[in-house]
């Protein structure tokens, strides 16, 4: 196992929008006898690659990006052996193209072809690597995207729905409120409904969750707001997709609301020998459509991802590579 190149993949700052330096250095470093790499342009600067060994009927996949702000890393040595690994994309998700690349070169050494290493750009802020390769790509058999799973297959995802809504009022003096109507006001009212509404229970995914994110009310504090603007964002579930939608529809006064998509809550599929469980974070997983068959399975923690300590542990990755073993060497045949 090669820790100088994920050293050097963790000094490469591929922030969201910084992804074409560290994709231009991948086709460097992952070059292998064994493989061909393939670029793909985006259409926002920034390019998708497949490393092909072969004709591939399985794909590992996971995505370029990193999520700002960039971190260095560091590697320490804990007392029971063991090596963690701090810096941004340390799990997420540099630490599963090491760990897939690894997996790839494993194979190749074993004398195993027809598989692929697929790196998408743009998965934190909308997936548009896997809308690109999905639009104008062929798909395949098998893609397996790596995530941070804590090295569980997850059997099932949540959904997404994001929506953007403007609250108009009517400024006036805030000493004499009863001219004009607060926008703020509104949205305590409408975030009370929010929390008051009682969205399907899944037996699979569980509850439906939401949080609000950019939210901006610039009036001065003597004048009560005309306007408010902020996001919400949904996880949904298989029970709760519909339920969500249909709240979102009602008729407000006052409310500009514009959807702007999401992901399905979707089932994935699950390979013999491996743990599995739910997870409610989104992937390019449900973005990729071509693929008849869809898994998601990596190292390192979902809690971790996108924090100030973000970090993997060696052994973690270790595992990841007999887990991307395991399931290839079901598919695939020595030459």
């Amino acid at each position: 196992m090669d820790l100088g190149l994920f050293r050097m993949m963790l000094e490469t700052d591929s922030t969201t929008g910084k992804e074409m330096e560290f994709a231009l250095k991948l086709i460097e470093w992952l070059k292998t006898p064994g493989n061909r790499v393939e670029t793909r342009e985006v259409g926002d600067g920034t390019l998708n690659l497949l490393f092909s060994w072969g004709t591939p009927k399985i794909f590992f996949c996971t995505h370029l990006d990193t999520v700002p702000p960039y971190i260095s890393p560091s590697f320490t040595t804990l007392p029971d052996g063991d090596v963690r690994i701090d810096g941004r994309g340390s799990c997420d998700a540099k630490g599963q193209i090491f760990s897939m690349f690894s997996t790839c070169k494993a194979l190749e050494d074993e004398g195993f072809t027809d598989f692929g290493l697929l790196l998408l750009a743009g998965e934190e802020t909308g997936s548009f690597g896997a809308q690109a390769w999905d639009r104008d790509c062929p798909g395949g058999d098998i893609v397996i995207v790596g995530e941070p799973t804590g090295n569980l297959q997850a059997s099932a995802a949540k959904g997404t729905a994001s929506y953007e809504i403007t609250i108009h009022g009517k400024s006036c003096h805030s000493g004499y409120p009863e001219g004009g109507v607060s926008a703020v006001e509104r949205f305590i009212d409408f975030i009370r409904e929010l929390r008051e509404e009682r969205f399907p229970e899944d037996p699979v995914l569980g509850a439906t969750t939401w949080n609000v994110g950019s939210l901006v009310s610039a009036n001065p504090q003597n004048i009560l707001s005309p306007r408010l603007d902020f996001r919400l964002y949904f996880r949904t579930t298989f029970a709760s997709k519909k339920a969500v939608e249909a709240f979102m529809a009602k008729g407000r006064e006052g409310f500009d609301v514009v959807c702007h998509g999401g992901d399905e809550p979707t089932e994935y599929t699950v390979w013999p020998g491996i743990g599995s469980a739910p997870v409610s974070f989104g992937s390019d997983a449900p973005r990729l459509h071509k693929f008849k068959r869809r898994s998601l399975l990596g190292p390192g923690s979902i809690l971790d991802a996108h924090t100030p300590g973000e970090h993997i542990l060696l052994s973690d990755i270790t595992a990841a590579i007999e887990n991307y073993k395991s399931i290839a060497k079901q598919i695939l045949k020595r030459t």
